[in-house]
């Protein structure tokens, strides 16, 4: 039982971090990717699926963000946390579906931003909750 204990307070922490990491990929690759093309365009010709890696991130991306966010919300019963997560996945799914249909590239590129950038919020402040507390539910030693 206690070694299920131990690995719950890591997976709380790891995943977090997971999450940040994943929307930090996220908004990297929308910001910095079209650059780094542009830039090595001349150097490169490659053939360039960006809407299959929008897809890969968010299928890593929202699961692992969802689980960090519902176990600091049980961990901790802060729902605001949730919540701004949630707004910021919205706001990703919603700049790789329909982002650029209806605002084109730069609408995409503004609603990836806004929604990484809750993301990475909500799970930072879930992370320094835990340490703050330093609970046993979500604090590894």
């Amino acid at each position: 039982m206690q070694r299920l204990q131990n690995i719950m307070k890591i997976t709380q922490e790891y995943s977090d971090k997971t999450a940040i990491s994943l929307s930090l990929i996220c908004l990297a690759h929308c910001l910095l990717v079209p650059i780094l093309l542009v830039l090595f365009s001349g150097y490169v010709t490659l053939s360039y699926n960006n809407e299959l890696i929008h897809y890969l991130l968010l299928l890593l991306a929202i699961p692992v963000s969802l689980y960090a966010l519902f176990r600091g919300m049980r961990n901790h019963s802060k729902l605001s946390f949730f919540v701004i997560g949630l707004l910021g996945i919205t706001a990703i799914v919603f700049a790789v579906t329909i982002g650029t249909a209806i605002w084109g590239e730069f609408g995409e590129k503004l609603f990836t931003t806004i929604g990484a950038s809750l993301i990475v919020f909500a799970h930072y402040k879930n992370y320094k909750l835990c340490r703050k507390l330093e609970c046993d539910s979500c604090h590894s030693a």
